[in-house]
């Protein structure tokens, strides 16, 4: 995991809520991907292409997408 100092933590993104069993809401800026989860906890992930924000966005399964193309692929950090 990598953390990142308080200033480059992006907490007033743009929050679309997606209906999912997994996920609760994301937002996208600038190669910042922010997704928050049912459970409770939000996560921060850079250097996240927009084609793959595009891919969750329109994924059957958002859940399914973001275990196979994002979880384990970008540095990310909990901010929430």
């Amino acid at each position: 995991m990598v953390l990142f100092s308080r200033k480059e933590v992006k907490k007033n993104m743009l929050m679309h809520p997606v209906s999912s069993s997994d996920l609760s809401s994301v937002g996208y800026e600038n190669g910042t991907l922010v997704i928050r989860f049912n459970s409770g906890g939000t996560y921060q992930y850079t250097g996240v292409p927009l084609s793959v924000y595009q891919g969750l966005m329109n994924a059957p399964s958002h859940g399914q997408y973001f275990h196979a193309y994002i979880k384990n692929s970008y540095p990310y950090t909990r901010i929430g």
